[in-house]
């Protein structure tokens, strides 16, 4: 499958090394803005694109990965269908629920393939959770704590990030959506109730951390604390059920049952991360020949409903029912 990547930004490179571990699979083409940026990204024999448009006409790929400004993503994705080409849009889905809908509409009018990469359901940290979960490890998930830093400075940062109209708001749709994203499927459920708060430093218009909770429809409880500028990274997960304790983190995982005996569920290598992406690509490549992907679209579009649940409790003060 020849695939066109649009945007050389972040993550571009684990895409690119992404398909260089994968048989059958060719970045054939990179797109972006800035031509040279493309350049830097791109397998020695891939075209440089500066508009999608012209890769969507140029017969060159079979499939995109969208890996852009969250504002860009559902009319690249919904063209990339028009198109008839298969398309692996980088998280958030969208920047509203009416855009995850036109995407959906568009992939399943031209029979053509979409998935959201939520790179959190291929670390190998979570996949062991999932595993001990779905094994009954720990029973039902009661209570889940996710806490994640990050450095969010202006500066540190593209310019992009701090605009509403084009990332779609700050801390809370970009770290809060891993988050929300990750309790929601270890936890096994959809949120019901959606309280927030946020706050804004530095002369920025979008939040810089922000405090999530959500009441799920299996009973559970999910805390998302959300911290930019901290004095250190950290990514720390933790899953209470009735039978035991899952501590997460990117490197590794620990369980300890009731009666206080410990597990190590896993210990990550240097390469969790590419990892990651890789197993992510696998998925979509799999997709495209019909299977069924790891993350569904309803998932996706249920995280950016949370999202968006999430601000509007911010502002109001108030709890926010979701259907």
């Amino acid at each position: 499958m020849r695939i066109g990547l649009i945007g050389a930004g972040a993550v571009a490179v684990n895409h690119v090394t992404a398909a260089e571990q994968i048989d059958g699979l060719g970045i054939a083409a990179v797109c972006d803005l800035n031509e040279d940026a493309a350049r830097a990204v791109a397998p020695e024999d891939a075209a440089i694109f500066g508009d999608y448009r012209d890769l969507y006409a140029s017969g060159l790929v079979d499939a995109v990965i969208v890996n852009t400004p969250h504002a860009l993503h559902a009319p690249m994705a919904v063209e990339a269908a028009a198109a008839g080409l298969h398309a692996l849009v980088e998280k958030p889905m969208a920047t509203t629920l009416e855009d995850c809908d036109r995407m959906l509409r568009a992939s399943e009018q031209h029979g053509t393939t979409l998935m959201v990469g939520h790179v959190q359901h291929y670390t190998p940290g979570k996949r062991a959770a999932a595993d001990a979960i779905a094994r009954g490890d720990i029973g039902a998930p009661l209570l889940l704590r996710d806490y994640r830093t990050t450095d969010y400075r202006p500066g540190i940062r593209t310019p992009w990030f701090f605009s509403r109209r084009i990332a779609g708001g700050g801390s809370l749709i970009n770290i809060g959506g891993h988050c929300i994203d990750r309790t929601l499927w270890l936890a096994g459920g959809r949120a019901r109730t959606v309280t927030a708060s946020v706050a804004r430093r530095h002369d920025v218009s979008v939040e810089t951390d922000g405090i999530v909770r959500l009441e799920l429809d299996t009973g559970a409880t999910v805390s998302i604390t959300v911290v930019s500028d901290a004095p250190r990274y950290a990514d720390e997960l933790v899953i209470v059920g009735e039978g035991g304790v899952i501590t997460a983190d990117p490197l590794n995982g620990t369980f300890r049952q009731q009666d206080g005996h410990t597990l190590t569920l896993w210990e990550a290598n240097d390469d969790w991360l590419q990892d990651a992406f890789t197993a992510e690509l696998r998925d979509f490549a799999s997709a495209v020949g019909g299977a069924e992907p790891s993350v569904s679209l309803a998932h996706a579009r249920h995280v950016v409903e949370v999202v968006l649940a999430a601000y509007e409790s911010a502002q109001s003060g108030r709890p926010v029912s979701v259907r």
